[in-house]
């Protein structure tokens, strides 16, 4: 009786231990990592006022440079590429954009606080390789083989936290872009906003755990939203026309390795270079990358 009492407490301990959630390691290469933004190739099935499109490819390969995992500052080197293939005669891929970038992330305060506070600045370019007149004579944007061109710098924070109660980690940042009138594309002036302040909320539901294995999220959804500042086309000072927001929730199964599926909802100002004064609204799926582990 008595070494079944002992027993009984043994297992009531030895289960409680192994139970006990673990709650994920968040340093500055996994905050980089989240607001550098996922890789993406979107499937023929764009819905809304888009033109229709084989697929559009994200390419976002982030290289880290720093000293060792326990530095405070991190830098990234991004050699961005996007990509879209139409359907029509041929399959073109039209105008790449092309938009390398380097971002500083400095991490703010106790790391062992349930918040972290990073701030970041980046020094970015976009273009689109090509060397034709932007402006038709007509007055009308050169989507074929207009030249398009800027640089820009970004300054912003990023508040992480982890809700226990739901067991995700979310990240809360907002930061300000500036494009230098003289490295913008002349024929841009009047056309393209310079100013532009960006908002992002993610979340990324985590599973829950008792072991140190780093696991990948479940799900995560996305907001984000841009208001685009400075002189447009037609456009009033206070304009819904001004704000670019899309919604992405994205789905990660366990079969999948290091992709998942996504679907987005997005409206407003084009972001593919020339199409900078398209107005879009449009519903899109696709596989999305998932490297990011907690």
């Amino acid at each position: 009786m008595r070494n079944t009492f002992f027993l009984g407490i043994a297992l009531f301990f030895a289960f409680n231990f192994h139970s006990q959630e673990i709650e994920p390691n968040i340093d500055l290469g996994l905050i980089a990592q989240a607001n550098q933004g996922n890789s993406y190739v979107t499937f023929p099935t764009d819905i809304g006022n888009i033109e229709p499109l084989i697929f559009e490819g994200n390419l976002i390969p982030n290289f880290m440079l720093r000293q060792n995992k326990s530095s405070r500052l991190l830098g990234v080197f991004t050699p961005q590429i996007m990509i879209r293939m139409y359907n029509e005669f041929s399959h073109p891929v039209k105008t790449p954009s092309y938009m390398p970038m380097l971002t500083a992330y400095y991490l703010i305060g106790n790391r062992e606080q349930s918040e972290l506070l990073t701030v970041f600045g980046r020094l970015a370019h976009h273009s689109n390789g090509q060397n034709n007149d932007l402006i038709l004579e007509d007055g009308s944007v050169n989507y074929n083989s207009g030249d398009f061109a800027t640089n820009y710098f970004e300054l912003g924070g990023i508040v992480t936290a982890l809700n226990r109660k739901t067991y995700a980690i979310q990240f809360l940042k907002t930061s300000y872009e500036y494009h230098p009138e003289n490295s913008v594309h002349k024929l841009l002036e009047g056309r393209y906003s310079r100013h532009r302040w960006h908002n992002e909320f993610s979340v990324f539901k985590l599973p829950k755990r008792d072991t140190k294995t780093k696991d990948k999220a479940d799900i995560s959804i996305n907001l984000k939203t841009t208001w685009l500042f400075g002189n447009l086309p037609d456009t009033d000072a206070v304009s819904f026309d001004r704000l670019q927001a899309s919604l992405t929730f994205s789905y990660y199964p366990t079969f999948l390795e290091d992709m998942g599926f996504f679907v987005q909802l997005y409206s407003g100002k084009d972001y593919y270079n020339v199409y900078f004064d398209e107005n879009r609204t449009m519903i899109r799926f696709g596989l999305m990358t998932d490297k990011l582990r907690f």
